[in-house]
């Protein structure tokens, strides 16, 4: 089996293309707040994702059924209250860091917002620390840069303040977006991949649905206006790319998974360039730069790397 690393090649594809829609979905993301609120956003996006996904569920359970009616004993078996318990997790902590990234892309540019968020490279290996006592000193050289690069992209001459607002909230997100990766990680070898993402998407669904109805008062109007959006982001960005998140880093090194998955901050700035027109000035781009070189670094191969979480 060809491999990037340890990594089979097909599941670093799944990751690239994961990386690619989550990148241009910035856009999508942006422009569907101009049409309504980040909880209607992404409640309504997950829940497509979900009806996205719901077919392909059933043609799998029915798959499966033939398979052990005509005595396959290779058919794995899944606990059902497994997969609705680590969904239930999962789905509640993509919410939170979709949420605080809707609210941020209000005012943020995408490719700041792709970047910022993509600091989840840096802090997944970081977080390997605190849950193994394992001290990899080529991590915190990353982070250091990392946060160089931070300053430079976020923080210009002119500013009254280090971070903006918008900034502290694309933050906080990519720490849950790290989160997301290690429960991913931790949660999704038990159980099956596409059942854990339809699970998650209703998850997230929900809550955003149900907060959207008593804080947003969504109107069919505006969801109509917004559909273009919503239907990128909900069939693409959360039934899509999410699964093949799911699909893609079952049994690899979750360090090595969020590397490729962050090219979605290249990505991002170079779709709010060609599809907005938006662009970073010299010294944002030299953040970006800092940014970029932490992430590469952080993944180079090494003696003691062998996997940050085991």
């Amino acid at each position: 089996m060809r491999t990037v690393g340890k990594m089979p090649i097909k599941n670093a594809l799944s990751l690239f293309l994961c990386a690619f829609i989550w990148g241009t979905a910035f856009v999508a993301q942006s422009v569907g707040m101009d049409y309504m609120g980040p909880l209607t956003f992404n409640g309504i996006r997950f829940l497509m994702g979900a009806l996205v996904l719901l077919p392909v569920v059933a043609v799998r359970r029915n798959a499966a059924k033939r398979r052990i009616a005509r005595g396959d004993s290779r058919v794995p078996s899944y606990s059902v209250k497994r997969t609705i318990a680590s969904g239930a997790v999962v789905g509640a902590v993509l919410f939170s860091a979709s949420t605080l990234q809707q609210l941020a892309l209000q005012t943020a540019d995408v490719g700041k917002a792709g970047f910022i968020t993509a600091m989840y490279i840096v802090i997944v290996p970081a977080a390997a620390f605190f849950m193994t006592r394992k001290f990899f000193p080529r991590v915190w050289l990353c982070v250091l840069i990392a946060i160089a690069g931070l300053y430079f992209l976020c923080v210009s001459k002119e500013a009254a303040t280090v971070l903006t607002g918008a900034d502290i909230l694309l933050l906080l997100c990519s720490c849950l977006f790290a989160g997301h990766i290690v429960c991913v990680d931790k949660l999704g070898a038990a159980v099956d991949g596409i059942e854990l993402s339809f699970v998650q998407f209703v998850m997230a669904g929900l809550i955003g649905t149900i907060l959207a109805l008593f804080l947003e008062q969504p109107t069919g109007a505006e969801l109509a206006a917004g559909m273009v959006p919503l239907l990128y982001a909900g069939v693409m960005s959360s039934g899509v790319a999410y699964t093949l998140q799911i699909v893609g880093q079952k049994g690899a090194d979750p360090t090595i998974a969020s590397l490729i998955m962050s090219l979605e901050s290249v990505i991002s700035v170079l779709a709010g360039w060609a599809l907005l027109g938006q662009t970073l000035s010299g010294r944002e781009l030299f953040g970006c730069a800092l940014m970029f070189a932490a992430i590469v670094i952080v993944q180079l191969p090494g003696k003691e790397k062998k996997s940050a979480f085991s």
